[in-house]
């Protein structure tokens, strides 16, 4: 099939329906990310799970999700941008209905990283297809109703699924994946042209892809598993070490590969080194947070899963809100003072969440740290997403978006795997061991925002971008990618970006 030249207007009926088309397939994915940390002590009842079972909830998703995130956009370019995103609509309702089914925690945790593989191969394809098949005078438009609906979904996620939850089960956070999976899928079909990358690369870079979430699996796997273990004990040792190899011998192929899945040139803008490593450390920070959060105010304040997703909602609308306006002010002077004060302001927010025990108000203890984070983080994300973006050349703009969002994938899959470790947290159903651990743990990461903008300080160059457009901005708390005003530049780089 030759590549379909971009036709479709938003006024016209064929251009809303793929607008609705790639809302619903990317608030699917951000629905779920969004509702099952709040889901988590529910499942740990339901099961009788181990902290370490739950952590692997998360990050069996989070593995596969980041280890086949830049397959997924390069099988998209090459075979077809609707097929791969249909594949993955089906493939995540699939793995959606095992969740639903699951009789233990294993099987649970196995359904997730499928989960995971479904929407690597989903979320490259939703911004793709608009870039693709709108003009480009309506691209903005069709970008920016794809993201405010996207906002919307994201928004409502925990109340949604605290609700189904609390009143139902927190198998049904899973179950309303499948008619929402079938009316995307019956809508792509009918609707949605099928365009491809006349420019990408023969062939894919499978071989990387596996050393990579090979590698990642055995290092988390050893992370997470090394205490109840030992540290020193063969499985540990054989995961751990082993997963290192992978990875290495993943970068031997990568320098290799005529068509690499991780093209390593990026790595030689220093600009876009630091953008990264303050990704890293930030966004690490950012996971460990969002895993502990939820956990912490049913089992220590008591909350409901209700209450406990709407506690979170000032961070997503301050986010909506502010992000677009740090986009700007990072163009007009430069992104090393945002990404600085940024992160500095978010861990001065994460320091403020150890007011929470047992008895906590939520006006009075909880919700001036969640004020003064969601307004750090605002600050944060569209400066240093412009970074990465600023560091290189246009043409590889997607590329280093698409590796800026698993390098922030990773740094949560790894603070999943060790802050609970690290701060003690051996026994969450204890409120006094759990109290105690969190508290370690909100400094533990807001030390490490303090020093992600301290690096940023020393790293970013100060000058604005020469760069006249904002790009789309993703967020730790998986939601939809937030973006400024001007969204041509988001349109030309959204072929691998994700939510």
């Amino acid at each position: 099939m030759n590549v379909m030249a971009p036709a479709l207007r938003v006024s016209s009926p064929a251009g809303r329906w793929v607008i609705v088309a790639t809302v619903m397939g990317s608030s699917i994915v951000s629905l779920d990310a969004t509702v099952v940390n709040i889901a988590l002590p529910r499942i740990g009842e339901d099961f009788e799970a181990s902290l370490s079972s739950l952590q692997w909830v998360v990050n069996a998703y989070t593995l596969t999700l980041a280890g086949f995130l830049l397959l997924g956009g390069a099988l998209g370019d090459q075979y077809g941008r609707r097929k791969v995103f249909l594949i993955g609509v089906a493939w995540f309702a699939a793995a959606s209905a095992l969740c639903t089914l699951a009789p233990t925690v294993e099987w649970l945790i196995a359904a997730r990283a499928l989960q995971g593989v479904g929407g690597a191969l989903l979320t490259p394809g939703s911004l793709a297809i608009l870039e693709a098949t709108f003009v480009r005078d309506d691209r903005g438009a069709a970008i920016g109703t794809w993201s405010g609906f996207g906002g919307v979904a994201a928004a409502a996620g925990p109340f949604l699924g605290g609700w189904l939850i609390q009143a139902v089960s927190w198998r049904l956070i899973f179950l309303i994946n499948l008619p929402l999976a079938a009316a995307v899928m019956l809508i792509a079909l009918r609707h949605v042209p099928e365009t491809r990358n006349p420019h990408a690369a023969a062939g894919v870079d499978v071989p990387g892809t596996i050393l990579g979430v090979l590698g990642l699996a055995g290092v988390v796997y050893a992370l997470t598993e090394g205490q109840r273990f030992g540290w020193t004990s063969p499985i540990i040792l054989v995961t751990g070490i082993g997963g290192l190899l992978a990875l290495a011998a993943m970068m031997v192929i990568e320098a290799r590969s005529p068509h690499p899945i991780l093209p390593l040139e990026l790595f030689r803008s220093r600009q876009f080194d630091a953008a990264n490593l303050v990704t890293f450390i930030v966004y690490g920070a950012l996971g460990g947070t969002f895993f502990l959060l939820p956990v912490v105010l049913q089992g220590v304040v008591g909350f409901s899963p209700i209450q406990s997703g709407a506690s979170l909602l000032p961070i997503t609308l301050l986010m909506f809100l502010l992000s677009a306006r740090a986009g700007r002010l990072s163009q007009r002077i430069g992104p090393r003072l945002p990404m600085t004060l940024g992160p500095i302001v978010a861990g001065g927010g994460l320091a403020l969440l150890t007011r929470i025990q047992p008895g906590s108000s939520y006006l009075q203890d909880i919700f001036p740290g969640i004020l003064v984070f969601g307004l750090g983080l605002s600050l944060t994300v569209a400066p240093l997403t412009a970074t990465v973006l600023a560091a290189v050349g246009e043409e590889h703009a997607g590329k280093a978006s698409a590796i800026n969002n698993d390098v922030a994938r990773v740094a949560g899959l790894l603070a999943v795997a060790i802050l609970p470790q690290v701060a003690g947290i051996t026994a969450y159903m204890d409120v006094a061991v759990l109290t105690q651990g969190f508290h370690l743990a909100m400094l533990i990461t807001s030390g490490m925002c303090v020093l992600g903008g301290l690096v940023a300080f020393f790293t970013i160059r100060p000058q604005p971008s020469a760069r006249p457009a904002e790009p789309t901005y993703h967020c730790a708390i998986d939601a939809t990618p937030l973006r400024g005003s001007s969204v041509d530049q988001a349109a030309r780089s959204a072929a691998p970006a994700t939510t």
